[in-house]
């Protein structure tokens, strides 16, 4: 099978597009509304398809536990977007998928780590909840730098060739 649904052994979790979306929404929506609606509502989305399938064993209710601090964790990128990516540059890329990474893997990892049972509740056990992590941190970034190369390379792209775009992308 070359894609597995089981989280713990998947070679495909949390490669998504969100982070991306996130940085997207930030970088080209005028309106703030729009900047974070687009990823939140697409994170939604594919939150409610994996509850109601995949995962319906782990659930307890509409979502899953801690679902605030993964929604809180790519708003915080969305502002990344619009703080970072005044001017679309490779580097300014390349730095905000970066932050974007640290974000989620502190935010995220933060409400798994509190109150958590696996996880002492001192500094010691947070370090142990993010080493936890990283696994899945690699992945979170390849996926937001691979689908980002798509999202703003298609649209810059697109922005040279079709000038009503030109006004868009301010």
């Amino acid at each position: 099978m070359i894609f597995n649904f089981n989280y713990e052994i998947s070679p495909l979790a949390n490669f998504s597009p969100i982070g991306a979306m996130a940085l997207f929404g930030g970088a080209y929506f005028n309106k703030r509304w729009k900047a974070f609606a687009f990823p939140l509502l697409m994170l939604l989305v594919s939150d409610l398809i994996l509850h109601q399938t995949v995962f319906k064993k782990f659930g307890n209710g509409f979502l899953y536990d801690g679902w605030y601090w993964v929604y809180s964790a790519f708003a915080l990128m969305v502002l990344v977007g619009r703080w970072l990516l005044k001017k679309i540059t490779v580097t300014g890329f390349l730095a905000s998928v970066l932050i974007c990474v640290l974000i989620h893997w502190i935010v995220t990892d933060l409400g798994i780590w509190i109150g958590s049972k696996t996880y002492a509740q001192d500094f010691n056990g947070f370090i142990a909840c993010l080493k936890n992590a990283i696994p899945y941190e690699w992945r979170f970034m390849a996926g937001t730098l691979a689908y980002g190369i798509i999202l703003f390379g298609l649209f810059e792209w697109m922005k040279r060739k079709y000038a009503a775009l030109q006004i868009a992308g301010k």
